[in-house]
């Protein structure tokens, strides 16, 4: 071997250590693909690690691609999909596991049927891991009756924080409380809700409610997201209320939408 050879060899090896590894790009858990229509449905590790909530999350997403496939098939005009097949993806990921029991999940939806622009939607998913069943938040409460005390209390903070949020993107304007009008004091009209994580373990600092494009401003501002300390909903609590909740928010929680 000449010396120029072991000299060009040796510049090879050095380039190739210092050359960043690119991540293999994961693989979806489903996914359904013709020349209408390619969706992919994916879960994140901590959720693929319970068999009984991956097979639930699973089961709820094949379902909502095999609706989205049924769709692209109905439609019959060829200019519908002359820019290539409508794209959809979910993904599906834990936010916070409270006292080793209660797993919150943000269910995250992209949407490209070729329109103006793509669209995307938020949900979430709050999931007793001693049950290995969906729940909802009023286990912690003493009662949630639509316009009741601890419905209209958290609606009350949820605004706050809203109009908070606004102010941060400088984008509060007259038009800001037409916004709120879909956000009511009613479980399932108040929003999307998660359990946020803690500075104490085992533990969560209160709610956010997860809001996407549309849902609380113009499109252009994208999605919110409210929180909630445990401190305001106090009063409200039941004895495993009072249990779960504690400690502070933790710094970097509020960096956009989670």
């Amino acid at each position: 071997m000449t010396l120029a050879t072991r000299v060009f060899l040796l510049a090879l090896l050095a380039f190739v250590a210092i050359v960043p590894t690119v991540a293999a790009e994961p693989k979806p858990n489903a996914a359904i693909k013709n020349k209408k229509v390619e969706v992919t449905v994916f879960l994140d590790a901590k959720i693929k690690a319970d068999p009984a909530l991956a097979a639930d999350c699973l089961a709820e997403g094949k379902a909502w691609a095999e609706k989205n496939r049924a769709d692209a098939d109905k439609e019959q005009d060829p200019i519908m999909f002359r820019d290539g097949a409508w794209s959809f993806e979910r993904k599906y990921a834990i936010r916070s596991v409270v006292g080793g029991q209660y797993v919150s999940i943000v269910r995250s939806d992209y949407m490209d049927t070729h329109g103006a622009h793509p669209n995307s939607d938020v949900n979430t998913i709050l999931w007793d891991a001693n049950l290995k069943k969906r729940i909802s938040i009023r286990p912690f409460f003493t009662e949630t009756a639509d316009d009741g005390s601890t419905m209209t209390a958290m609606r009350k903070a949820v605004i706050a924080s809203l109009n908070i949020e606004k102010k941060k993107r400088d984008t509060s304007d007259t038009a800001t409380a037409e916004w709120y009008k879909d956000v009511k004091p009613k479980l399932l009209k108040i929003g999307a809700v998660t359990l946020a994580p803690s500075t104490e373990a085992g533990k969560s600092s209160g709610l956010t409610f997860h809001y996407p494009p549309y849902a609380v401003g113009p499109y252009v501002e994208g999605e919110y997201v409210a929180f909630v300390p445990w401190e305001t909903l106090k009063p409200y609590f039941t004895p495993e209320g009072t249990k779960i909740f504690g400690g502070a928010r933790p710094k970097g929680d509020d960096d956009g939408p989670r």
